[in-house]
């Protein structure tokens, strides 16, 4: 069950609300007394159960035998629709979320931390830019009140999708007759009120954390001291035309990492390991990121390096994103188009992905576009594709997002200035002499 609530929907309520639905997932409900009776039906099945929100979704999800459906469609609309929310389950979570949260602050991989940090400056107080965690000082306020006034509006009918892989459409759609259709939930079932539904305002800016990052590893081998920048620029949403080049232009950049899925050295002609890594070998990261919305995307660069190295290496990041307005050759482009075509049915021989893939795709389109009907548009992306779509997203202000010691950083004009400058380099220092 994909529905369709996230941090972006918690503007007039507590921030963080979310977050404590994810963890409260698959715990009490009316029918089963414990989070253990849920997990005894479910390995009756041979399943497994897992619950993930993100900015704008929620998703329940069971991986079961085929022959347990019944069984697991009652459990998922039991859990979505009548969770007890007991004073004790709320109490656990707030515990498990206080722990996350230091865990997070501790971690020698910033990746949460500056993803958060960058849609932050991105989309100031709005919609996607709102806190995906909970902060510190909600984790007392929120209770069953505030999750059922919230509830109440986001989980109902519209919101929802049922999705399912390796099951005949005649026995799903049986099943949601018969535990979901015409349910009433725990919460009752009156007049929404408070429907957030704005779009999301893009605004660029900046988040700085100064942070001492000289301790963060742990183990015989220390990992050096890093300072942690991430640039980005608004992209589209992907209900666009455009997001195609842009997947593209991502893939082509270095999206996912130089060496993730895809055998080794799969992502060694991507223009960041090329241009960037290969040729500063004091840069310790380069990675780009395309995150897309319904209304909004953003593209951005995470680069690492020694704190003393800050302002080369924005430098230098700044000067790639200029770079992408200038000549694709014929044979970059058509690795990053086959490339993406390929991580894509790579990603889809997975059935948890392609479930993921027909909710996400119904809940914000009521339609799903199949493999072929993607590769085929990816195929069409031209050189001049890429070269408008960034054209207009130079014309944006930047976001930036800084973790670490940022002594040498340069500040945001200057880096605005780079980004709107013919080869991206920043305005240059001049100290005067006495």
């Amino acid at each position: 069950v994909l529905v369709n609530s996230g941090s972006r929907h918690e503007a007039k309520y507590l921030s963080g609300i979310s977050h404590f639905l994810e963890k409260l997932a698959f715990s009490s409900t009316a029918q089963f007394g414990s989070k253990d009776e849920i997990l005894f039906t479910l390995e009756k099945h041979g399943g497994i159960c897992d619950c993930q929100a993100s900015r704008d979704t929620i998703m329940y999800a069971v991986s079961a035998d085929a022959k347990g459906l019944d069984t697991v469609v009652n459990l998922l609309a039991d859990v979505a629709l009548q969770p007890r929310l007991s004073d004790e389950e709320i109490e656990m979570t707030r515990t498990a979320i206080r722990f996350e949260l230091e865990d997070l602050n501790m971690r020698p991989d910033p990746e949460p931390l500056l993803t958060e940090m960058i849609h932050a400056a991105a989309y100031r107080n709005n919609t996607v830019g709102l806190n995906r965690f909970c902060p510190v000082e909600n984790t007392d306020k929120i209770d069953r009140e505030v999750l059922h006034s919230y509830l109440r509006n986001y989980y109902t009918p519209d919101r929802m999708v049922l999705a399912g892989v390796g099951i005949e459409h005649e026995q799903l759609v049986e099943c949601a007759k018969k535990y979901l259709l015409g349910a009433e939930p725990v919460w009752g079932s009156g007049q929404t009120k408070d429907v957030d539904r704005s779009v999301a305002q893009y605004t660029g800016g900046i988040v700085k954390v100064e942070k001492d990052m000289s301790d963060v590893s742990l183990g015989p081998t220390p990992i050096p001291e890093l300072t942690h920048i991430m640039i980005g620029l608004e992209s589209c949403s992907f209900l666009e035309e455009d997001f195609i080049p842009f997947a593209v232009l991502n893939m082509m950049m270095g999206g996912g990492g130089s060496f993730s899925a895809g055998g080794p050295g799969k992502g060694m002609f991507t223009r960041l390991y090329l241009n960037v890594l290969n040729r500063h070998h004091w840069m310790y990261n380069a990675t780009s990121y395309h995150h897309s919305y319904e209304d909004t995307g953003l593209l951005c660069i995470h680069a690492s390096a020694d704190p003393k190295q800050v302002r080369e290496m924005v430098e230098i990041i700044t000067r790639e994103f200029i770079l992408m307005a200038g000549a694709v050759g014929e044979v970059e482009l058509e690795r990053a188009k086959t490339q993406l075509k390929s991580m894509l049915m790579m990603n889809l021989e997975s059935r948890p992905v392609i479930f993921e893939d027909v909710g996400r795709q119904v809940l914000a389109t009521n339609t799903r576009k199949l493999p072929h009907e993607l590769c085929d548009l990816i195929s069409q992306v031209k050189s001049t594709d890429i070269k408008r779509v960034v054209t207009k997203m130079l014309h944006k202000k930047p976001a930036v997002a800084a973790l670490g010691d940022l002594t040498d950083l340069p500040t945001y004009e200057d880096i605005q200035a780079a980004l709107s400058s013919k080869d991206g380099r920043l305005p240059r220092l001049y100290r005067l002499f006495r």
